[in-house]
């Protein structure tokens, strides 16, 4: 008897159905994998049995993902990314990375805590040739030639592989004596009430803050006088009393600590983890590999 187990898709089918994805032919595909036309469609017809889906449109045209198929995509380059990466981890044989390796990041985040990351990632593997760049916007990997980015939030671009570095999340904060001249918070709703330092980075929708509570979503409409595309400036706003912020955890920890911030609404909260994006598979790269792998450590002691 055939069971579940047996009929799982082999790696091998994965890689002939990424091959046919990139290449949007089953004879194109074949010609890069050195397999004929026929192997190509049979493995193919294999991996859709065994997922009881049809992955791609067939016409005279060409080929094209089903709903079905660009959902098997992702699972794919994720599965094939993480066996690549178990194969390599047990070779005593890993190519020694060099080169060079282009990596970008937002402003703040990228000033702060990318920037020395990166140079002590330079120390640990002297034969890498690293460049950072710091961008308000977002970011065409391909295009721009960028072979890693450090995101800080959860929208992860689908056509790219993105591993979490951290979990993390953005908190709501304030003075105390912003405090004790406005009221505090009780709902989300109150801050529209509120002077709210309001930031704008990247492709996040101005003066919306969506929120997170018991696993629910919350969109608050925020305003105040004041707003910046720096976190820097609008933290150092809140802490001369001029309103309310939502930030990452690490960089308002010092202040709760100190008394100079106090958290507000605190079972509300904005999922923020860091994550390395790339647009190609780690196995492919032993240099993008190293970058992700000591990185992944480096931001997992963030908060600790």
């Amino acid at each position: 008897m055939t069971s579940e187990r047996d009929r799982l898709p082999l790696a091998e089918d994965l890689r002939v159905f990424l091959a046919v994805v990139n290449k949007q032919s089953f004879a194109a595909a074949a010609t890069e994998l050195g397999q004929s036309p026929a192997y190509v469609s049979k493995r193919i017809q294999i991996l859709e049995e065994s997922l009881n889906a049809r992955l791609l449109h067939r016409s005279t045209r060409g080929v094209r993902l089903t709903d079905e198929g660009e959902r098997a995509r992702r699972w794919a380059l994720q599965i094939l990314d993480n066996f690549d990466q178990f194969i390599g981890d047990l070779s005593d044989s890993r190519t020694e990375p060099r080169g060079n390796v282009h990596i970008c990041s937002s402003f703040g985040f990228g000033r702060c805590h990318v920037a020395p990351a990166v140079a002590e990632l330079a120390e640990r593997y002297p034969l890498l040739n690293l460049r950072l760049d710091l961008f308000d916007r977002v970011v065409d990997l391909v295009a721009e030639g960028v072979d890693l980015e450090i995101l800080v939030g959860d929208d992860i671009p689908e056509q790219h592989i993105g591993k979490r570095l951290a979990r993390h999340q953005r908190i709501l904060c304030a003075s105390p004596a912003y405090l004790a001249a406005h009221g505090v918070p009780q709902i989300p709703d109150d801050l529209a009430q509120h002077q709210c330092l309001v930031l704008k980075e990247r492709d996040n929708l101005f003066g919306i803050w969506p929120l997170t509570a018991d696993g629910h979503e919350h969109r608050v409409r925020v305003k105040g006088a004041l707003s910046s595309n720096s976190g820097e400036v609008v933290l150092q706003w809140a802490l001369k009393n001029h309103g309310i912020i939502l930030r990452s955890q690490w960089d308002v920890q010092p202040y709760l600590k100190s008394g100079e911030l106090v958290q507000i609404l605190p079972d509300y909260s904005q999922p923020a983890s860091v994550w390395a994006v790339y647009p190609r598979r780690l196995a492919d790269s032993a240099k993008l590999r190293v970058c992700v792998e000591f990185l992944q450590q480096r931001f997992s002691q963030l908060l600790t």
